[in-house]
């Protein structure tokens, strides 16, 4: 059985777990709605105030789809309950970060400076040399994150570039002079 789909889920007050025909579940809470189209195999049900996901069978694709969809309503729950937040660090001479509406401005060494528009859902603020990501979607947090992430990525020599607050950066040593 798998471990972490067998467990239920707990829905705090003030959230409201729907779940309509070939598995659509929409989840609301403080923070907004989500709604996704979860695999029709899995049987979700709504206990109480739980939700449990059920497999019918013991095949690999069931049982790798069993974590799958109990991870993916969890995330939904905490999403419309906390939200998620994404880090990132921009380190470098010269390069910063600044934020004017919607539209996120990184200069990053390039000839240009890079603009990035927030997607629908998301926020993204900008503190020193921090830009955190702030969204319901756990998915989509992540997603901008590498985008944006993407625009510089941290090199091993200098440590220059965007990198995640929480990652570590395998340096090498440079260049040696013959003598």
């Amino acid at each position: 059985m798998s471990r972490i789909g067998r467990m239920p889920i707990a829905v705090p007050a003030g959230v409201t777990v729907d779940i309509a025909e070939n598995n659509h579940v929409t989840v609301k809470g403080p923070k907004g709605t989500l709604e996704r189209t979860l695999p029709a195999e899995m049987e979700i049900k709504l206990e109480g105030s739980e939700v449990v996901v059920t497999r019918p069978n013991d095949l690999k694709k069931m049982k790798s789809l069993h974590g799958l969809t109990r991870t993916l309503i969890h995330n939904m729950v905490v999403g419309v309950t906390d939200g998620y937040t994404k880090e990132l660090e921009v380190n470098g001479v010269g390069y910063r970060a600044s934020k004017s509406g919607k539209v996120l401005t990184l200069n990053l060494g390039y000839s240009h400076p890079v603009e990035m528009e927030d997607p629908e859902g998301l926020e993204s603020k900008v503190d020193g040399n921090k830009i955190i990501v702030s969204g319901i979607d756990k998915e989509k947090v992540g997603q901008y994150a590498a985008e944006i992430r993407d625009k510089r990525r941290p090199e091993p020599y200098k440590g220059k570039g965007i990198k995640y607050a929480d990652e570590v950066i395998r340096r090498k040593v440079g260049k040696t002079g013959k003598k």
